[in-house]
């Protein structure tokens, strides 16, 4: 027969594993946290940062190769404003991945150009196919599959760096196509003096400037940057948005962000900002 005392001390043990339990699952969440907003510079995601961009990136079985939640710095919640774009067309994300990169089939010395056809307006990328052809064929490759089409923009940097992040079927920075790209460019003649000038357009990865380790991780999700951003150069510049793109860019921008997620660390956009159609022309 169980004494009162061996059942108190039983019940003393049955709390305490309890306790441990709880603390262990609370560290296993604020470690994946954590992992998700750490950014490049090891600073706000993205606030100087390795842009998420954070996730800047991270991912999940299908794609941790190119996971690209990419880096992106965290943003503070800006009041709630009007939401200045469209409802998105009809249509679903699909769900598309790839083992490997896809064999280059662009031509390097000819005029390429991305339109992301949002719900914001469109906004027109002239591509840097000689400059950066493995990131140029895949976007060709990605958009030719309909990846981008009816993916949300899902993170907005309104502080520190000053960015859109865009390219994540999953919405929350840590999809992407399953391969990875290398980074390239990164010696662009823009990039003076540790900044992006708004109008760039560049790849989020996983490198981690401290530890030196996560190179030649670009996936899908990239970055629109519509203010000067004070950024080291370690993702890959491949392309410049037009006039009229900068001023749908700022449109978005001037609507705000949202509150961090608990859960990604994704400062979204107050704009419903989604790519109903993606297409790459030649030219």
């Amino acid at each position: 027969m169980v004494t009162q005392e061996q059942r108190k001390r039983q019940l003393a043990r049955e709390k305490f594993l309890r306790q441990q339990q709880r603390r262990t699952a609370a560290r296993r969440k604020a470690r994946m946290r954590n992992s998700v907003i750490a950014s490049v510079l090891g600073v706000v995601v993205i606030g100087s940062v390795a842009l998420y961009t954070t996730g800047v990136l991270k991912g999940n079985d299908d794609n941790k190769a190119n996971a690209s939640s990419q880096t992106t710095p965290s943003a503070a919640a800006t009041s709630k404003a009007p939401d200045p774009c469209a409802k998105p067309a009809k249509g679903s994300v699909k769900k598309l991945s790839w083992k490997k990169e896809p064999a280059m089939t662009i031509d390097k010395s000819a005029k390429y150009t991305m339109n992301l056809a949002t719900t914001c307006g469109d906004i027109d990328i002239a591509l840097k196919a000689s400059a950066a052809p493995h990131t140029v064929n895949s976007f060709n490759f990605l958009v030719g599959k309909g990846y981008l089409d009816h993916t949300k923009c899902h993170r907005l940097t309104p502080q520190g760096i000053y960015v859109l992040q865009c390219g994540d079927p999953q919405g929350t920075g840590m999809g992407g196509p399953g391969y990875t790209i290398p980074d390239e460019n990164l010696k662009d003649k823009s990039l003076k003096g540790q900044v992006y000038p708004a109008g760039t357009v560049a790849m989020a990865n996983q490198y981690n400037s401290q530890t030196k380790k996560g190179r030649n991780t670009g996936g899908s999700q990239f970055f629109l940057v519509y203010q000067d951003s004070p950024l080291p150069a370690d993702y890959t510049p491949f392309g410049t948005i037009s006039t009229a793109g900068m001023k749908v860019l700022k449109k978005i921008a001037a609507a705000g962000a949202q509150a961090a997620d608990p859960t990604t660390g994704n400062t979204a956009p107050n704009a419903t900002v989604v790519i109903n159609k993606a297409t790459v022309t030649k030219s």
